[in-house]
């Protein structure tokens, strides 16, 4: 992701994505730098498994990345760092990004002003 603030559609995914306790573990984790599967899913507590789906979500979004790289034994893993993000999360952030939610949204019930009325 890019300086810029997220529109309000990638404001959403992001903290939906983050309203869960492994993701955020998982984003705390590697914020100290980046890290392969099997141990990460050791770090954190989770089974590889979970771990994938757990990454999947949080790279869909665009808060890590991920690179796949052959050990020097040939094995391929992947590695995952967190993105080049600085979200900042103010209320003038939130009515920004509000202007931008696509019409989806507002059909699946998001509060914005046209539906406070």
């Amino acid at each position: 992701m890019t300086k810029d603030p997220p529109t309000g559609d990638q404001l959403v995914a992001m903290l939906s994505a983050l309203a869960n306790p492994t993701r955020l573990r998982i984003v705390a984790e590697l914020g100290s730098g980046r890290d392969y599967v099997s141990h990460l899913a050791r770090e954190i507590g989770v089974s590889r498994p979970l771990l994938h789906m757990h990454l999947q979500r949080l790279e869909e979004v665009g808060l890590i990345v991920g690179q796949l790289e052959l050990s020097d034994d040939g094995k391929a893993m992947k590695y995952f760092e967190v993105a080049d993000i600085d979200l900042h999360v103010t209320a003038a952030t939130i009515a920004e990004a509000v202007e931008t939610l696509s019409k989806t949204d507002l059909e699946k019930g998001s509060p914005t002003q046209e539906h406070a009325q």
